[in-house]
């Protein structure tokens, strides 16, 4: 015999599925929190469960693994970045001046949050394959659409300076890809503030770089870039 639903467990569905989600970003949130004050290497599951004051069991109830846990994480920067992305593609008309903004607004972003730029490549480094069989599906999704987010503005001032001329980029979405990870990079680079370089065959010499000239260099590397330059 079947059993109608009824409006009073519809309701109970619903405030236990408000539960989880309110639980999940908690999680998140807490995850979060610990990435910006430690850093991705010093985080793990147990330390997220007491700050969020829940057994290990709880995280895993919710997330199928760190990895799950640490994508839908990324997430939360991510879409933190398109927004301010979005904003610095339109400070101005000029393509040249709304490429500087966003790769300008990228990296002030990532040397705020270096635990942005970690996670980002921990997940990079991963090839698709294991991704997939470590992170849900409703994780990958949401990672792609906080990616896309953010390459959405890039691609887009790409795209319009081809049509102006000012630009000449074959395939825009290939280097607004590009300019992501080669940035991320970058700002490694820009974090540890070190050049090595040789002063003679085989003596190497360490030098200093600051934040500022990693910037002005991936700007530079931008807009060469989308000139046909390189």
């Amino acid at each position: 015999m079947s059993t109608v639903p009824t409006r009073e467990s519809d309701g109970r569905r619903t405030a236990a599925a408000a539960r989880r989600r309110a639980r999940e970003a908690e999680i998140v949130t807490a995850t979060r929190r610990l990435f910006d004050r430690s850093g991705v290497r010093e985080a793990n599951i147990d330390e997220i469960a007491r700050a969020v004051g829940v057994n290990r069991a709880i995280v895993y109830r919710h997330f199928t693994g760190k990895e799950d846990l640490f994508a839908l994480t990324m997430v939360s920067y991510l879409e933190e970045l398109a927004g301010l992305l979005d904003a610095a593609a339109k400070t101005s008309k000029s393509p040249d001046k709304r490429l500087t903004a966003i790769v300008t607004t990228f990296a002030d972003y990532a040397l705020e949050h270096p635990a942005f730029v970690d996670c980002a490549q921990a997940l990079m480094r991963r090839p698709g394959s294991e991704l997939l069989d470590e992170v849900s599906e409703r994780a990958l999704l949401k990672l792609g659409g906080g990616m896309a987010a953010c390459l959405r503005s890039l691609s887009s001032v790409i795209e319009a300076g081809n049509a102006t001329g000012e630009f000449k980029v074959k395939d825009a979405t290939l280097l607004a890809n590009t300019l992501y990870a080669s940035g991320l990079g970058a700002l490694m680079l820009a974090r540890s503030g070190l050049v090595i370089r040789e002063a003679a065959p085989g003596v190497p010499v360490v030098g200093e770089i600051s934040p500022e000239q990693v910037k002005a260099h991936m700007v530079a590397t931008a807009l060469a870039a989308a000139r046909g330059k390189i």
